[in-house]
């Protein structure tokens, strides 16, 4: 018995593998930032250090101003603060915008004055309320810039006329506020002169007024508020002008007398006031009359004055 020949089959065939083409990359050179921070000697490793400290540096001062929202006795949340301040976050630097007629060293000896240097225990709103006591200040904001600053971005108050009363000249604004005293010699000459008792309250309407009538501004040389009611105008060359009640009447008896002083001037030539109360007509009373008791004198043409 012959044995039966088993033929095999070849093995399969392999398939070739897939051939992948990659490209390579191309070498890029340095960032402009990589630059920089080259330049400044500030690696990876000293960022990474950095970006720690800080982070744990701000957790620690968040957790000072938790504590002293949530009650923390304060010997506690005193221990925490000097803890920043060891860290280094002093204050050393107050940077002020804003300031352009305060004193600076008050300004500096206001936020300056704290208990503690420390960054997490300065009190901002403190120093912002003993800045709103001075008359100058009409807003003030104060706030941390870590590691080391504090911000203090303040709003100053606008002068707007020189209020004259009781003998004493002070500088004050549209509101009437008191801002500092002044003397004869230091009088400002750009606003105007407020006479009176409560002109102080109406400066800003003076100055709207004085605006109608913008030809005579640089010839006005003080108001005076009259009866709590309406304004009397003196001019440098010494005549004065009795305006009537109310804005809207104020503004339009100025406005026709600097009208009718244009055609025809009636400054500077010897009259001694002009009374425009009466809404139609400008009343002069001149410098010497026959009588003590005689009537003003009303600008018409019979009488000799130019009128437009």
């Amino acid at each position: 018995m012959t044995a039966a020949k088993i033929k095999r089959g070849g093995a399969p065939a392999r398939k070739p593998r897939a051939v992948v083409k990659t490209r390579k990359a191309r070498a890029k050179g340095p960032t402009p930032l990589d630059k920089v921070l080259l330049a400044l000697r500030i690696t990876p490793a000293l960022i990474q250090s950095a970006t720690k400290f800080a982070i744990l540096t701000v957790i620690a001062v968040l957790a000072v101003f938790a504590a002293n929202f949530i009650g923390v006795p304060k010997m506690a949340t005193s221990a925490m603060a000097e803890g920043v301040s060891r860290a280094g976050f002093n204050v050393k630097r107050v940077e002020i915008a804003g300031l352009e007629r305060m004193d600076r060293m008050t300004v500096y000896g206001i936020t300056l004055d704290q208990h503690s240097m420390s960054m997490a225990s300065v009190d901002l709103e403190g120093i912002r309320q003993k800045l709103l006591g001075y008359a100058w200040i009409e807003d003030a904001q104060v706030s941390r810039r870590l590691p080391d600053t504090l911000v203090v971005n303040l709003k100053e108050r606008t002068p707007a006329a020189v209020w004259q009363h009781n003998q004493q000249l002070s500088l004050v604004d549209g509101r009437g506020i008191v801002l500092a005293p002044l003397t004869a010699e230091n009088m400002p000459t750009d606003i105007p002169l407020v006479i009176g008792p409560d002109a102080n309250k109406q400066s800003l309407a003076m100055s709207s007024l004085i605006a109608r009538a913008p030809r005579l501004k640089p010839l006005i040389a003080g108001a005076t508020w009259v009866g709590n009611r309406r304004w009397d105008l003196r001019f440098q060359t010494g005549e004065t002008l009795a305006l009537p009640e109310g804005e809207a009447a104020a503004a339009k008896a100025l406005v026709a007398f600097a009208n009718k002083d244009a055609r025809h001037p009636l400054l500077g030539k010897g009259y001694v006031r002009f009374d425009t109360r009466d809404g139609e007509h400008i009343f002069i009373r001149i410098a010497h009359e026959p009588k003590a008791d005689s009537h003003p004198q009303i600008a018409t043409p019979e009488n000799g004055a130019k009128v437009g």
